[in-house]
């Protein structure tokens, strides 16, 4: 019996032993795989000579990024002119100012600040006496503006396509219906005095402090409000600009002159500045307020639209819409060159669109715009050299 139980422990213990050796050889088995895992790519092959490698895959270059077009610290692209502003009045509404024009309120003050800038027939009296209408983002730091004047029906349909407070002194009771358009948003008669030894009608202009005044005042908002439409152009790279290069059709153009008979004001380009500089009156327009700078633009355009004479008075209306226009065209300068364009404005608060002989929209440089309306009568009266 005894001789039985020592043969029964012996067998238990070597059942014991092998199953402890079981056990090792599993674990060494899981160790051996947790191992290998990291090998789990294709068997390097080692060759005598390399193996032959497929051309590699020509990639397109990424467009590089033009240092340009990269906003400084804190800046951002004006919606206006393209260029560099603060990024604390990105949306700012802009101010539209009426701006006299006759040679008894000369010199201008401000006007070279503007981002852009209209011109049309105020009346058609006085050999058709034209008036700016002068749009500026960056309004908080205007020192001197103007002078100012009244405004006309023309003006109050057109700032509110760029969702603009006009800024300006009267008018005539052509204007009340406008007034009554809730998108018209406007200023008048509430700037300050300047002495200049003018009479009163030519002594009017914004001063520092005017315009936070009248916005506080009036209620308004200062930033875009619900009858923004959106942004006005489409800004070509500053180092890639349009040169019009790409427009067969495109003619060189260094000089135009307007036909508005009051001023008779032209445009020369100066190829080392890139601009088109204004002239008016047989001289250059200077702005008094910015070192009698002259005014000049980046890009041009002249605008065909429909005029009416409202009365004796000399007070007339440009029609500034589509279904007011039989014949929507003009032309677009920039960089010594010209081509010609169509034109599109729905209504008074969509941005009127400018368009290349293909139906693209017009990629304008960047810098400031100066806008002529010309009525029919004498669009064939543009001169181009």
């Amino acid at each position: 019996m005894k001789k039985w139980k020592a043969l029964l422990i012996l067998a238990l213990a070597v059942v014991l032993a092998m199953a402890g050796c079981g056990k090792k050889d599993k674990d060494k088995e899981e160790e051996a795989v947790e191992e290998s895992a990291p090998a789990m790519q294709p068997a390097m092959v080692i060759q005598d000579s390399p193996a032959p490698q497929p051309a590699p895959v020509e990639e397109t270059p990424a467009a590089p990024v033009e240092e340009a077009d990269v906003p400084p610290a804190g800046m951002v692209a004006n919606q206006l002119s393209g260029e560099w502003i603060d990024e604390s009045i990105q949306n700012q509404r802009p101010i539209a100012v009426m701006v006299d024009d006759e040679t008894k309120a000369l010199p201008h003050f401000g006007i070279t600040s503007a981002d852009v800038v209209y011109e049309m027939m105020n009346s058609t009296q006085n050999d058709g006496v034209t008036r700016f209408m002068a749009l500026v983002k960056d309004w908080g730091n205007l020192q001197q503006f103007g002078s100012i004047r009244s405004t006309r029906p023309t003006n109050l349909r057109i700032a509110p396509e760029w969702n603009a407070v006009l800024c300006h002194d009267g008018g005539p009771f052509w204007n009340e219906n406008f007034y009554k358009n809730p998108y018209v948003e406007r200023f008048s008669g509430t700037f300050s005095r300047v002495d200049n030894g003018k009479p009163r009608e030519f002594t009017e202009y914004i001063l520092p402090g005017d315009l936070e005044k009248n916005f506080k005042n009036a209620g308004f908002s200062t930033t875009y409000n619900d009858y923004y439409r959106g942004d006005h152009w489409v800004f070509a790279s500053r180092n890639n600009p349009n040169t019009l290069d790409q427009y067969g059709s495109a003619t060189s153009c260094t000089k135009v002159s307007l036909p508005f008979h009051h001023n008779n004001p032209w445009m020369e380009y100066d190829a080392a500045e890139g601009v088109y500089k204004y002239f008016q009156y047989g001289k250059p327009e200077v702005d008094a307020g910015n070192g009698n700078k002259q005014l000049s633009f980046k890009n041009v355009f002249l605008e065909r639209a429909k005029m009416e004479k409202l009365d004796d008075h000399g007070y007339m209306m440009y029609y500034p819409c589509d279904s007011e226009n039989s014949e929507r065209i003009g032309y677009y300068l920039t960089n010594g060159k010209c081509i010609k364009v169509t034109w599109s404005k729905m209504d008074d608060l969509t941005p009127t669109k400018f368009y290349d002989e293909n139906g693209a929209e017009i990629r304008i440089n960047v810098g400031k715009t100066y806008i002529g309306l010309i009525r029919n009568e004498e669009w064939e009266n543009i001169a181009f050299e």
